[in-house]
């Protein structure tokens, strides 16, 4: 467990949602000032081509020290870098491999076997990244093989799920191990549409490989709210495998129509749909709270989704949102000045008891 002391820290903001091919997106130290200037002390960083070359980050100390100055000159640091885009295509079940074929390089188009071998490769080039930035945790998705059967009608057969997650498990393990070597985590998002997405599945799959340590969570309150999970008790339950936080909204407004699985409504028609920072039903208070006592000590990373503000607005509004709820944690009790010097003679005379045997 991180060393409660340090506290989170933040603001940050994840910047997948906003890269894009026109400034001041098209590039880190574009997008670096551009997050500076939002207030932003954090960038975490998609494994995009416009903002870094994997393959020399991988391989190159000098490289990841000359990213490193570019954010520093921009005024911002990288928390982690991204691999959600690369994990998702570790396993996918083939009735999603369309909706997932652009996620891999032309290339591979239509090679579900090559894109998971190659995703895997980039995860474990992201993983040597991480080490050559300092960085001691990576953030992304699992992938999914078992996500279709995830209603049990028709009735599963019996070792469904369990030969999907030893399946994940061995094509996870391998990738897992690099980052034991490398002292770096993965912290999976738990999100609904990849296996891993609540307690009970995160807890099959870390089973699955065998309690591998490097195998931790990114936590996200907004995916928990749309489950109706316990997110706030969640904390307490996985606070040793949490390392990385995405602080997102969400509101579930369930009516006599609609509730969680939302009748295959668009999103900003879902009883339950992403919202910005401050919009949403997240209690971001206990949250933060929660996270402090826990000793959680890494970056509080804004990742904008919203079904009706503006990515500009959501990203504005973003960084003051996050500093407001940083908690400075207490060196000692608050009730210290009226404490006693510890004397065990004392203690047991307080207590009726004979003298020091």
């Amino acid at each position: 467990m991180s060393d409660r002391k340090t506290g989170i820290k933040g603001p940050a903001i994840f910047l997948a949602q906003f890269a894009g091919d026109a400034a001041p997106f098209d590039s880190l130290p574009n997008i670096a000032r551009w997050a500076a200037d939002l207030g932003y002390k954090g960038i975490q960083l998609p494994a995009d081509p416009r903002f870094i070359d994997l393959d020399r980050a991988a391989s190159s100390k000098t490289y990841c020290d000359d990213l490193r100055g570019i954010c520093a000159e921009a005024g911002v640091e990288i928390t982690e870098l991204s691999t959600h885009i690369q994990g998702q295509l570790v396993a996918v079940h083939p009735a999603y491999a369309p909706q997932f074929d652009s996620f891999a390089p032309p290339a591979l188009r239509g090679q579900p076997k090559a894109q998971a071998e190659w995703a895997a490769g980039e995860v474990i080039k992201a993983a040597h990244a991480s080490h050559n930035l300092g960085l001691g945790v990576q953030v992304g998705f699992s992938g999914a093989l078992a996500w279709p059967y995830l209603y049990p009608w028709p009735q599963r057969p019996a070792g469904l799920v369990d030969e999907a997650f030893g399946e994940l498990a061995r094509r996870w393990r391998p990738i897992l191990d690099v980052h034991e070597d490398l002292g770096v985590d993965y912290a999976y998002e738990l999100h609904p549409g990849e296996d891993l997405m609540d307690g009970a599945s995160f807890e099959r799959f870390v089973a699955a490989t065998g309690d591998h340590p490097r195998a931790c969570i990114n936590y996200d309150p907004s995916h928990f709210l749309l489950q109706q999970l316990d997110y706030l008790a969640f904390i307490d339950l996985y606070a040793d495998r949490i390392r990385a936080f995405h602080v997102k909204d969400a509101e579930f407004l369930p009516t006599a129509r609609q509730g969680v699985y939302s009748g295959f409504a668009g999103w900003a028609d879902r009883a339950g749909r992403f919202r910005s920072l401050g919009d949403g039903q997240v209690d971001f208070r206990g949250v933060f709270s929660r996270l402090t006592k826990a000793g959680y000590a890494g970056w509080a990373v804004l990742e904008w989704e919203c079904a009706l503000k503006s990515p500009a607005q959501g990203a504005a509004e973003g960084a003051p949102f996050i500093a407001a709820h940083l908690i400075e944690p207490t060196p000692r009790a608050f009730d210290d000045f009226a404490g006693a010097t510890t004397d065990r003679t004392a203690l047991r005379q307080m207590l009726g008891l004979e003298e020091t045997p």
